[in-house]
């Protein structure tokens, strides 16, 4: 599994959680909402500190991951994060 996030997706990321150099963006299984990978599932988002990184990436001084525990979610997909214009945030795809 990777993860892909597109330069504009991570200015947004910056801008919204107030992220510094160094600060670390965690993607993660959350309970209920819509995922197309895992019914009854969706993908959460915080700026928590890594305890167990299953798979990581570094952008601008940021670090996008994955704890180990959370990996199931992503079924083998790999996580392309975007920005759309339209709507103002982030959009996930998952990519096999």
């Amino acid at each position: 599994m990777n993860i892909i996030i597109s330069d504009k997706a991570i200015t947004w990321y910056k801008e919204e959680l107030n992220l510094k150099s160094g600060d670390s963006v965690r993607f993660f299984a959350r309970y209920g909402g819509h995922s197309p990978i895992q019914s009854g599932f969706s993908l959460g988002v915080n700026s928590d500190q890594p305890i167990d990184i299953g798979v990581s990436v570094q952008k601008d001084d940021i670090t996008f991951f994955v704890e180990e525990s959370d990996l199931w979610y992503f079924d083998g997909h790999n996580l392309r994060v975007n920005y759309n214009e339209k709507y103002n945030e982030p959009e996930f795809h998952y990519e096999k």
